[in-house]
């Protein structure tokens, strides 16, 4: 027997639930590979006022509030294809709303810079993903049923007779789902733990680390444990047995791998230091009902997205761009790809973001801008798509 449990032996799934804190049954499909899941239960103590004749904390009697605070961190994995979804999809909706769109793979006709011609109807739409060879754009204009008007140009000299690759994209709604993540560990004999009601506030996804990275934190309504579990808590009757172990290997893409396309011109930057995109969904859980001490459901506040960018200065027409639409709060459109090989592809556009005003560093040996905070828009879910191909 072990003195210890391994923080290796530990294994994570994400399903979304059919009901606010009903915890939803998973399979070995919606296992995913993670850092780290940071979950604590704080409970809400009032302090007693009344005169007790002496200094002791004489407690509190019946049930008090808790809060569920979590926070999740993963990374960019490879997938099979470029239309499977990833293993942590579910809080990928959890985090924007909409329920993914999966395009399947389309023969090419022609490509006239940032014009693609299909070969056959391609019902894509606005924010909609191409990826051709290792390179993923976003759909931005929609001609007719055979063209469209992708973010940027191709930069592989991709020509007719080209295929399309699959892709599936993430996009806001108005409503956000909730998910249940299933926390096991072994031995078995471990404590294991489900959080229900797992709503996600913020998702980060930030660009040239080791490797990219996601991170989900958010509020749960409760943590059941195997321990402590009654019946009837979060719509079960029994703690739920893992599912059958299943091999498991996720490659992650490596954070210096990828592209950026930033302003109308359609210009890929080449020095880019960091980036930092963030959606925050200001949820507030409703908790303060009389007669209760879970959460009954969520309330979504407005959506905020920001984008924090590193990058070193050059005397380029992108940067002048830059500074110019920071100045005078001019929109232009931003996309990230991170990797670049099919497959192993993740996609951000933002199409319209204003840029902060850069903030100019010169303690090292070359000049370095800093934008922090800068504000994407949109005029109704459609500030924000996140892609995989």
């Amino acid at each position: 027997m072990a003195c210890y449990i391994s923080s290796n032996n530990n294994r994570l799934y994400a399903a979304l639930e059919s009901g606010f804190g009903v915890v939803a049954g998973v399979t070995a499909a919606e296992r995913f590979t993670a850092m780290s899941l940071a979950a604590r239960q704080e409970t809400e103590t009032p302090r007693r006022k009344d005169k007790t004749g002496s200094r002791t904390i004489q407690g509190i009697q019946g049930g008090l509030r808790r809060r569920t605070p979590f926070d999740l961190r993963t990374y960019v994995y490879g997938r099979g294809s470029g239309s499977e979804a990833p293993r942590y999809g579910a809080l990928l909706q959890a985090a924007l709303g909409a329920a993914p769109v999966a395009s399947m793979e389309l023969g090419v006709s022609a490509i006239n810079g940032t014009v693609i011609t299909f070969a056959q109807a391609h019902g894509l739409q606005p924010g909609s993903a191409v990826v051709i060879g290792s390179e993923l754009r976003f759909v931005c204009g929609v001609t007719d049923a055979l063209n469209v008007v992708v973010n940027a140009p191709f930069t592989e000299g991709q020509a007719a007779g080209a295929v399309a690759g699959g892709s599936i994209v993430y996009a806001p709604a108005v409503d956000l789902p909730t998910v249940s993540v299933h926390d096991y560990w072994t031995p078995g004999t471990a404590v294991q733990r489900i959080l229900r009601g797992a709503a996600v506030d913020e998702m980060e996804i930030r660009v040239n680390g080791d490797f990219h990275e996601i991170r989900f934190s958010g509020e749960a309504a409760d943590v059941i444990d195997s321990t402590s579990f009654q019946s009837g808590e979060g719509g079960l009757t029994q703690f739920p047995v893992e599912p059958a172990l299943q091999g498991l290997s996720e490659m992650p893409v490596p954070g210096h791998l990828g592209q950026v396309w930033i302003g109308n011109g359609a210009n890929r930057l080449f020095t880019l230091s960091d980036a930092r995109v963030v959606v925050k969904n200001n949820m507030e859980f409703r908790t303060r009902d009389f007669g209760t001490l879970a959460p009954r459901c969520l309330v979504s506040g407005q959506r905020e997205v920001t984008v924090d960018l590193e990058m070193y200065g050059q005397d380029q027409p992108v940067f002048e761009e830059i500074y110019q639409a920071a100045r005078q709060r001019s929109p232009i459109p931003l996309m990230l790809q991170l990797g670049e090989q099919a497959g192993a592809l993740c996609g951000v556009f933002l199409p319209s973001f204003v840029p902060a005003v850069p903030e100019f560093d010169s303690e090292d040996s070359r000049m370095r801008w800093r934008l922090k905070g800068s504000q994407a828009m949109g005029s109704g879910e459609d500030e924000i798509y996140v892609a995989f191909g």
